[in-house]
């Protein structure tokens, strides 16, 4: 590629003319146009604008309660960034590529607007330290939202349940009928994967939130510098107490593409649900037509698009996971120019996120719920044979001999092509001789629903009583 290619390539609102560095008093020739544009990060970093702009002013503050700037310095910066606040709020910000990142271009701003005062914002920090800071306070407000949408999710998932905690439904193993269950117990499941998820979260947020700046580039400064009021204003739990670590750990980025990598596994398992559920082999449920798209060729179809589309994404940010553990592996102290490949797939793991939880919790009330089909499989499998054969060990029998009796009464009713309630009483005499004319009673749905009365199971009080606990910890 030619220079002329690179800067014909320059992403859209972002001006690719060539400007002094920085840094650029150590150098004899200026960078190439393709040098620059393929070390420049304005492109994509420029979303962490507003929180740049917050950890400069902090810095300024505490700069100026330490007499390192003085007073007249900190009210033309605290003016300068206002202003440029304002231009970014409106659009009218000019982003340069030749001032690489978010930092030198909103640096060089406030310099043009404010002169020498622009200048001393910059005393006792790097870059390194800066843009450590600035990923947290990104980050940190991101993982609110996620939590947020989470909760979201999970009323979305309650409000359906508590309208099915008495809904029949097969619950599957290996994909085949097992036991009887209801609707509202198995949502119940994922509230539960959500709930697990935000934990995560919160873990990743409490170890991140901790203050970078004041490590300066690696060893921290000779100035006077006061931390812990910084961390204070920004709300930071405390400071980042290895200068070398400060500037150099991705690790918050990875545990967060860890934790999004789960919660984004936990949506595909339903995801995957939901598109079986709502094939006409299942038919236990339709979505809304707007979470749905159709076919170019075949008029009748009606796809689920949004739960694919879950499910595809998840490989999306595992991708990013494998990304950032590989990006960091071979790196040594303290920071390196590859991470600036940190920010990428940390704010497309973020947007994916977001945007996957903001639909589900808006699909979920969407759900039509068909309790006759899902009656119907119930009569195909012999979901009740397990209460068989607990009536009979209730009655004395060994449960390996009641299980051996009830395999025998499974496969009569097989070759009759019947459920196992149809056999007669003394058909099912004939495997056992503690089975009497109330065995019927259990061998319905709802009296194997109602037997599994306890915290975890799946009778309809329990649904509630599970649906009452999670809307008391939301």
């Amino acid at each position: 590629m030619t220079d002329k290619q690179a800067s014909a390539t320059v992403p859209t609102g972002v001006h690719p003319e060539q400007t002094d560095k920085a840094w650029s008093g150590r150098f004899s020739e200026p960078v190439s146009n393709l040098v620059q544009r393929y070390t420049a990060s304005v492109s994509f970093d420029q979303r962490m604008a507003q929180v740049d702009i917050r950890g400069s002013l902090a810095h300024a503050r505490m700069l100026a309660r330490q007499a390192i700037i003085t007073a007249q310095d900190l009210a033309e910066i605290e003016h300068g960034m206002a202003t440029i606040e304002a231009e970014i709020g409106r659009g009218e910000f000019r982003w340069n590529l030749a001032d690489e990142d978010v930092h030198l271009n909103i640096e060089k701003r406030l310099t043009a607007l404010i002169g020498d005062a622009g200048k001393r914002l910059h005393t006792g920090r790097s870059r390194n330290d800066q843009v450590a800071t600035d990923i947290r306070l990104w980050l940190r407000e991101a993982i609110d939202n996620i939590d947020r949408l989470l909760s979201g999710y999970q009323r979305a998932l309650l409000d359906l349940a508590e309208r099915h905690a008495d809904t029949p439904l097969p619950g599957f193993t290996h994909l085949q009928v097992a036991q009887p269950v209801t609707f509202g117990h198995h949502l119940l499941a994922y509230v539960e994967m959500a709930g697990r998820d935000r934990g995560r979260l919160a873990d990743c947020r409490r170890r991140m939130n901790r203050l970078p700046l004041g490590a300066a580039a690696l060893a921290g400064t000779s100035f006077p510098i006061d931390r812990e009021s910084v961390a204070r204003e920004l709300g930071f739990d405390g400071v980042c107490e290895n200068s070398l670590d400060a500037v150099s750990d991705r690790d918050f980025a990875i545990e967060f593409t860890a934790a999004a990598s789960l919660l984004m596994m936990h949506v595909s398992r339903f995801s995957e649900e939901l598109i079986l559920w709502m094939s006409p082999r299942f038919g236990f449920i339709d979505l809304a037509d707007r979470y749905c798209t159709g076919s170019s060729i075949m008029p009748q179809k009606k796809n689920p698009d949004v739960p694919e589309l879950a499910r595809g994404k998840t490989g999306r940010v595992y991708g990013h996971l494998m990304g950032l553990l590989t990006l960091m592996k071979g790196q040594p102290l303290a920071y390196n120019k590859d991470n600036q490949e940190d920010k990428e797939p940390l704010f497309d793991t973020a947007d994916t996120l977001i945007d996957t939880l903001r639909i589900f919790a808006e699909l979920v009330p969407g759900i039509t719920v068909r309790p006759e089909a899902m009656r119907d499989a119930l009569g195909q499998g012999h979901a009740t044979a397990t209460d068989l054969a607990d009536y009979l060990v209730k009655r004395g029998l060994p449960f390996r001999d009641a299980h051996e009796a009830v395999a025998r009464a499974v496969r009569r009713a097989e070759e009759k092509g019947c459920d196992l309630a149809r056999l007669s009483l003394p058909e099912l005499q004939t495997y056992s001789s503690l089975i009497e004319a109330d065995v019927y009673s259990v061998l319905t749905v709802e009296g194997s629903l109602a037997a599994r009365n306890h915290i975890g199971g799946t009778a309809p009080e329990q649904v509630r009583a599970a649906i009452a606990r999670v809307r008391t910890r939301l």
